[in-house]
Parts: structure tokens; sequence; C-alpha cells
């Protein structure tokens, strides 16, 4: 089974930053495309990054210029950076393989998500 830990979410004001972690085993991370998703209570999973094994990196509009993912091969490790926080970016974050092709989650399991609430 493939498992993804993500972490380092947490409660900030409007405006501030927060480093995501996803933690992947069982996988040969090196070679997959990793993407970032988020889901708020009632709406529907939403991409925000991916970021292919090459590192070519696509942001969804709403996230664009404030968020950057990265990824740690060594670590088998995808890192996403959210600075500029607003409130409708409050969600619980996911990670999860992509299919480059779609744009689709690849693997079936999600890892429990990290929650992020942006308020003041």
């Amino acid at each position: 089974q493939v498992q993804l830990v993500e972490s380092g979410g947490g409660l900030v004001q409007p405006g501030g930053s927060l480093r995501l972690s996803c933690a992947a085993s069982r996988i040969i991370f090196s070679i997959y495309a990793m993407g970032w998703y988020r889901q708020a209570p009632g709406k529907q999973r939403e991409l925000v990054a991916t970021i292919t094994s090459s590192s070519s990196t696509y942001y969804a509009d709403s996230v664009k210029g404030r968020f950057t993912i990265s990824r740690d091969n060594a670590k088998n490790t995808v890192f996403l950076q959210m600075n500029s926080l607003k409130p409708e970016d409050t969600s619980v974050y996911y990670c999860n393989a992509v299919q480059i092709a779609t744009m689709s989650p690849l693997f079936g399991s999600w890892g429990q998500g990290t929650q992020v609430t942006v308020s003041s």
C-alpha cells in the first residue's frame, strides 16, 4: 500500500505563511509527479499544484504567485510553501501522485491530510 503522510498545517492569520510536507513511502518516489490537493467542507477536492519528476511545476490560478511546490527525492518528500494566505485557502490539504496527462490523482488511497485554517 502507498503511504502518504501530510504535515505542517495549522491556524494562521491572513497574510501569514505555512510550509506543508508530504512524506511518501512504499513507492519509488523519484519517478512520480506529485501534487497537492485541497478540500474544504462541502466542496470537491481541488488540485493546487504539481511537480514532475523533472521538477516542472503547475499551479492553480487561485494560488499562483503565492504558493511554491518543491520536492526532495532523497527524502521522499514534497513540500508546499504557502505565503500570503487568504481565508479562502482554508482547507484540508492532501498530497498524491499525479497522472500528468490528465492532472488526476494516481493513487486511490489518500492520507489523512493536514488542516490549514486562515482566519483573523
